[in-house]
């Protein structure tokens, strides 16, 4: 089993920033990923980022490319979702999700939330206009 606690998310006004985090405890994962995923009101949950468990190579949305930065503390066994120039249209629950198949390519489906099997809580950001 793999335990994940969103935080860090608050309101913020346009073009501001906010870092979210993601501890990470219980099993240790290999060939995995970590992603971040958002929802809107109303509207389905869709893919933001997502980063090699062991840290280093990362994948983005095009949505947020460019903006959003994820990275990993290996010391504290901690996700982080940087989040820079920031618009109303990112206003939703953030989640981080942990990708435990170690039989998939790592990128492969990366943004497919089905193929994610432990979820963070979540956290509410909302950016002003």
């Amino acid at each position: 089993q793999v335990q994940l606690v969103n935080s860090g998310g608050g309101l913020v006004q346009a073009g501001g920033s906010l870092r979210l985090s993601c501890a990470a405890s219980g099993r240790t994962l290999s060939s995995s990923a970590m992603g971040w995923f958002r929802q809107a009101p109303g509207k389905e949950r869709e893919f933001v980022a997502a980063i090699r468990w062991s840290g280093g190579s990362t994948y983005y949305a095009d949505s947020v490319k460019g903006r959003f930065t994820t990275s990993r503390d290996n010391a504290k066994n901690t996700f982080y979702l940087q989040m820079n120039s920031l618009k109303p249209e990112d206003t939703a629950v953030y989640y981080c999700a942990a990708r435990d198949r170690p039989g998939l390519p790592l990128w492969y489906d990366i943004n497919n939330l089905l193929t994610y099997d432990y979820w963070g809580q979540g956290t509410q950001v909302t950016v002003s206009s």
